[in-house]
């Protein structure tokens, strides 16, 4: 489906989605300033303050520039699929192109090589980020209220449970929503940043010289100890790089390289700079730079007030993106068919899954009461964002090899460049996993089993059930068989594929011995605009015997209506009745103990996805009672 912007947009909805950008994407990103240069200061290998504070903020800058701006907004973000982003975007654009079961069709079979498992592990850790970030987030937001008194201590975790629920609960209301408000503070946020950090610039233009990386690189001539805890607090600059790609599908690549480079990176870059002169003029000082900077009295005050609602937003950047992921898994056929609420007509990337919301809330929610601190959750932090952007660069150098044709002398040097660094940062954060970094690796392997479980097991589906599909000429031989009583009445069978012919008629057939005068082959197809005209949505053959094959195509904002669809193939000059047809779908029953090439506990857990899983029948506006489900058992 197409994320781009509609090209009609006015100049108000252009600076409106660069504007929603900033609340959504730029969230994450935009809250480092609170603790990285603290945290740098504090893992500093032995030299002097000046040196020290040169040499991080070269590392911060030039880590901006590289991953940021240079490695995502300058090239990953180019690899879209229909204008969506993410790793998953990435699978897609590998194998040449996507799927879309929403719908009904089918999956098409792919091997679930080196490739693709590494992919599965990339999205799969982000999920378990995508719990770990709005936790750490908002608990941290709500820790912010020790500082006006003390007695809130013993209600922190509930106050952030409180703020979680609201900001989950608010979901619903859709991205531009959610854009329209969180954008302005975001603005202000960034605005701020730039202000405060100008203004200590100002006073000690000398910490420019930190532009030069050689002053980065000279902190990482010492043991490798001593430099893997310092890229472990400098990763903390650029936590939140992923989200910008995953996020894409929600305003646009153009729309998101215009709010970081004409707003967020300004805004970093100068707040990083500032904290690095105000340190250098206050050497004595041990405060967070970041509030250190704010003079004493309602500045201050007002910069915390700020920070909480920053903090806050910040975790809207993964929700969205877990949203924009799962949508992909679906349409690759990597995870089980779920509600999926479209929430702009002229953004088709904006959308609402509310079991993944669910989901979500309830991990971050448990995730805070089990950790209870925003300390304990940092131990957790990091390791699985930069394990996804590793990931990432190793599909994207696939896709440019395989999809756009790059010879190897170019595409391995600037993919071997974006490779070094995200493994650097993530060996930097590798001895996380013990103290906190093994809770998203256990979500994501959790993540992980569900879509190599989903995945293998519809293969296995389509080879017992498809694999011998009946073709239409054969169809008109089984119409034709003195065998089969041809009766009066209206059947329409539901098809994924504009050419299969559906198991539910065969079944039929074979257990009935009979079939209705006249059949409707009825396919529903969703095209990547946001809606069709009344008078392109029917497609009409004529396949002979009294079979039709009738293909409806909607929209990615319109809700199919196969009654209305039906009228007017009857209009068309198909002898048919709408109220009185009939519908047969199939439904899997999936058993186990068969000879499927998959671990027992697999079978158990596809057999329950299967059974959860939103039937293919929910998503048209068929009235129940003319609904036939025929059970088809399939044995695992």
């Amino acid at each position: 489906m197409s994320a781009r912007p509609s090209p009609t947009l006015t100049s108000t909805a252009k600076a409106g989605l660069s504007l929603g950008a900033l609340g959504v994407v730029f969230g994450d990103i935009g809250t480092s300033p609170l603790y990285t240069m603290r945290e740098c200061m504090a893992h500093l290998p032995p030299v002097g303050q000046e040196a020290g504070v040169l040499g991080v903020l070269s590392l911060i800058f030039w880590s901006l520039m590289l991953i940021v701006s240079v490695k995502y907004i300058w090239f990953v973000m180019r690899a879209d699929n229909h204008g969506e982003g993410g790793i998953f975007a990435l699978l897609a654009l590998i194998h040449g192109g996507r799927v879309n079961p929403a719908d009904g069709t089918t999956p098409a079979k792919r091997g679930l090589g080196p490739a693709v498992i590494m992919i599965l592990i990339g999205a799969a850790l982000l999920y378990g980020d995508g719990i770990i970030t709005p936790a750490i987030s908002v608990l941290g937001a709500a820790e912010g209220f020790n500082a006006i008194s003390p007695a809130f201590d013993k209600y922190v975790v509930w106050i952030a449970c409180a703020i979680l629920a609201g900001l989950f609960w608010f979901q619903h209301k859709g991205t531009q929503s959610i854009g329209r408000i969180f954008g302005p503070v975001m603005a202000l946020w960034f605005a701020t940043l730039a202000g405060f950090g100008a203004w200590h610039l100002a006073q000690n233009l000398s910490v420019l010289r930190a532009l030069n990386p050689a002053y980065g690189f000279a902190l990482l001539h010492h043991s490798p100890v001593v430099v893997a805890a310092l890229l472990g607090a400098i990763v903390l600059s650029v936590t939140g790089a992923e989200a910008l790609y995953a996020d894409m599908g929600h305003f646009g690549r153009r729309y998101i390289a215009w709010a970081w480079y004409g707003v967020a990176f300004p805004g970093l870059v100068l707040n990083y700079f500032g904290q690095g002169a105000f340190i250098l003029n206050h050497p004595q000082s041990t405060e967070n730079p970041f509030f250190a900077m704010a003079p004493v009295g309602a500045a201050r005050f007002a910069l915390t007030g700020l920070s909480i609602a920053a903090a806050v937003i910040a975790s809207q950047a993964l929700i969205s993106g877990a949203f924009s992921l799962t949508r992909q898994a679906i349409q690759l056929g990597y995870f089980p068919r779920l509600k999926i609420n479209y929430t702009n007509a002229e953004h088709s990337g904006q959308i609402f899954v509310p079991f993944v919301n669910r989901l979500l809330a309830v991990g971050a929610i448990l995730t805070v009461i089990s950790f209870g601190s925003s300390e304990h959750l940092a131990s957790a932090y990091g390791i699985a964002v930069t394990g996804t952007m590793a990931i990432t660069t190793i599909a994207y150098y696939l896709v440019v090899r395989r999809d756009h044709s790059w010879s190897i002398w170019l595409a391995a040097p600037i993919c071997g460049v974006f490779l070094l660094v995200d493994l650097a940062f993530f060996s930097a954060n590798a001895d996380k996993i013990v103290n906190g970094g093994w809770f998203p690796l256990a979500i994501g392997a959790a993540v992980l089993a569900v879509m190599h479980t989903w995945k293998i097991g519809r293969e296995e589906i389509f080879r017992r059930v498809y694999g011998n599909n009946v073709t239409e000429a054969e169809l008109g031989s089984i119409a034709r068989s003195q065998y089969v009583t041809r009766v009066n009445g209206v059947a329409v069978f539901m098809v994924g594929s504009p050419q299969g012919t559906p198991i539910a008629l065969l079944h039929h057939v074979k257990s009935n011995r009979c079939l209705h005068k006249t059949v409707v082959l009825l396919s529903i197809i969703t095209d990547e605009v946001p809606a069709v005209p009344d008078d392109e949505q029917l497609t009409l053959r004529e396949i002979g015997e009294g079979i039709w094959r009738v293909t409806g195509r909607y929209g990615y904002m319109q809700s199919p209506n196969v009654s209305d669809l039906l009228e007017k193939t009857k209009t068309a000059g198909v002898p048919i009745n709408p109220q009185s047809a009939t519908y047969f779908f199939n439904r899997e029953m999936i058993i186990s103990g068969g000879n499927a090439r998959m671990w027992e506990w697999q079978k158990n857990l596809y057999s329950f996805l299967s059974r959860n899983a939103r039937p293919a029948k929910d998503y048209y506006q068929i009235t129940p009672s003319q609904i036939i489900e025929i059970g088809l058992p399939l044995q695992l």
